[in-house]
């Protein structure tokens, strides 16, 4: 577990995604943490939850992670003597369907500041099927979807990238490539070594220890064809009594579990604890969360 849950206040003219910007989240994260709230008027004094508290993501934690369910990038500096382990997590967009971003495990193989872009044969084609044709290479500027920064995987094909459009960051609007903010994609740029690894996952649902309490974190599927499906209660029960099999002490709030299946937030919940003790947050500090709008 890294980082906590804080609320804003919107303005007047704010929206969803005005809001996102600002506190350096994904729109749909956003939007799925609030659902009572409208995504283009959220009216003046409403109270937004910021989800800036986050399980981190079950895979090793060396390089950078990408879980594409909740749209989200961490990057693991590798620690040094005597400091402690640290998590730095960025908001992303994804390859949309169609173009999925593909998941396994894979490096950074070049980076580049200023990148020319140039759209594959793929690319060009749906473009011209619309009316818009595309030249075969598209300089650094204002017009390069890539933005100022990039970092090349070792799969061909696919980059780590800014954008020149900022508001689409946190949907599956890419042609397979991961989209950062353009103020986050310069600071990964700057601490990401050429050579560093990348670990590509699809993981919805996430379970995490932190002061004697179990907390999950479910992310709904995001694809046309899967939004109406409901999220699978079977591998989250089986997750559940794994985790808990060597803590006979801990109670899990089941009915607790089938609300979070039925309407899933993205927001970290406790679900077990000590059956005589009350649920209470009490401070972790093995991990430090950085991030730019922690």
């Amino acid at each position: 577990m890294v980082g906590y849950l804080e609320h804003a206040l919107a303005s007047y003219e704010d929206t969803l995604p005005d809001i996102a910007r600002r506190y350096n989240v994904g729109f749909r994260e956003l939007q799925l943490a609030n659902p009572g709230v409208d995504t283009w008027l959220p009216g003046e004094t409403t109270e937004v939850l910021i989800p800036t508290r986050f399980v981190l993501p079950p895979a090793p934690r060396k390089g950078i992670v990408l879980n594409l369910a909740e749209m989200r990038l961490y990057y693991y500096p590798k620690p040094r003597r005597g400091e402690p382990a640290r998590v730095v997590t960025f908001p992303v967009s994804i390859g949309r369907e169609g173009w999925s971003t593909p998941v396994g495990a894979t490096r950074i193989a070049a980076k580049q500041a200023k990148p020319t872009w140039y759209p594959p044969k793929s690319v060009r084609e749906e473009h011209a099927a619309e009316g818009d044709e595309l030249p075969t290479a598209v300089p650094p500027g204002p017009d390069n979807p890539l933005g100022e920064f990039a970092l090349r995987l070792a799969l061909p094909g696919y980059l780590i990238h800014g954008t020149n459009r900022p508001y689409g960051i946190g949907m599956e609007v890419t042609h397979g490539c991961i989209r950062l903010y353009p103020e986050d994609v310069e600071q990964l740029f700057q601490a990401v070594p050429v050579g560093t690894p990348v670990t590509i996952i699809d993981q919805s649902f996430k379970l995490g220890w932190q002061a004697d309490m179990l907390y999950l974190e479910i992310h709904p599927p995001f694809s046309p064809d899967l939004a109406s499906k409901p999220v699978d209660l079977q591998p989250i029960i089986n997750a559940l009594i794994w985790e808990t099999r060597a803590r006979p002490e801990h109670r899990v709030e089941w009915a607790q579990v089938e609300e979070m299946v039925r309407r899933p937030t993205g927001v970290p919940t406790v679900v077990a604890t000590r059956a005589a003790e009350p649920l209470e947050l009490r401070i972790d500090d093995r991990w430090t969360l950085e991030s730019n709008a922690l």
